[in-house]
């Protein structure tokens, strides 16, 4: 049930909703998965929301995936179960869409919906770091791109306008060949389970040199934890790296990495496997493209 809402609006084209957005600060429902959960009351209490709510899970113009040179370009309003099927989407990415929740949260949950929630737990989040994901913002002005990391700002919190919706998530270079991106998600189930720490990793060689190293966590901090500077220490290393080099990177991350105690989990237990996540994937011999 719902009840005491001034208005719902479901326009037929982006332009009309963005015109709306523009006029009127409403919240916006894709899927719905995080939404409702969020506003929702005491059992049997019907659904209170404190603006008007405006649809735009069936706009065709957040539902395209499509390849632009080597940049992947994601529609916002994709659902996850169709990212699962489509050929263009990275194999490290489905396997992070498949720890999400049950097949029908993941018929209904979307891409852009899981970047906006900004929850320090949020799955695909720690994957989209280090693919060093920006997001394509629209508007009745114009369209502005800004990094993912920009965009998160804290629980909940993001860096959107009230007349703009996010239309794209970009992946740059995501196409090209020889990169090996690794996710690893830990918690009570391998899915329908709210992670206690994620973790993604993406190393780039070239004749057994690192040209490129990111890495993130995700349920360690209030936003994803992510150090350009420390990946810097290790471009230019051989590999199999140095126990002297694995040791200064997860030392470096140790003192960033500050998880909390909470019904999930211990901070103790979320910093030692996080650290544990990190120093396995440096230690690897080989890394197999993916």
């Amino acid at each position: 049930m719902v009840e005491k809402i001034t208005a719902t609006y479901r326009f037929d084209r982006l332009d009309q909703t963005l015109s709306q957005l523009n006029r009127e600060d409403c919240i916006i429902m894709a899927g719905g998965t995080d939404v409702m959960v969020l506003h929702k009351s005491g059992r049997g209490v019907p659904l209170k929301l404190p603006k008007p709510l405006i649809f735009i899970d069936h706009l065709s113009e957040l539902q395209r995936v499509y390849q632009n040179h080597k940049d992947l370009h994601i529609g916002a309003c994709c659902t996850y179960s169709e990212l699962l099927e489509h050929p263009l989407i990275p194999v490290p990415l489905k396997n992070a869409i498949k720890t999400i929740a049950a097949p029908a949260i993941r018929n209904r949950g979307t891409l852009g919906g899981n970047i906006c929630n900004a929850s320090p737990a949020g799955d695909t989040l720690p994957l989209l770091y280090v693919y060093n994901a920006k997001l394509l913002l629209r508007s009745v002005t114009g369209d502005r791109i800004v990094e993912i990391s920009d965009f998160i700002q804290g629980p909940r919190r993001v860096q959107r306008n009230q007349n703009e919706i996010l239309a794209e998530i970009i992946l740059p270079s995501v196409l090209e060949e020889g990169a090996h991106v690794v996710f690893e998600k830990v918690g009570n189930r391998n899915a329908d389970a709210i992670a206690k720490v994620g973790f993604a990793g993406y190393i780039r060689i070239s004749d057994a040199r690192i040209e490129d190293v990111r890495f993130a966590f995700g349920a360690v901090g209030p936003t994803m934890v992510r150090s350009i500077d420390i990946e810097k220490k290790l471009v230019g290393k051989t590999i199999p790296l140095a126990n002297v080099d694995i040791a200064q990177v997860v030392a470096a991350f140790e003192k960033i990495i500050r998880p909390i105690d909470d019904q999930r989990s211990t901070a103790t237990y979320r910093k030692t496997v996080a650290l544990n996540l990190l120093r396995y994937f440096l230690s690897k011999k080989q890394y197999q493209e993916n």
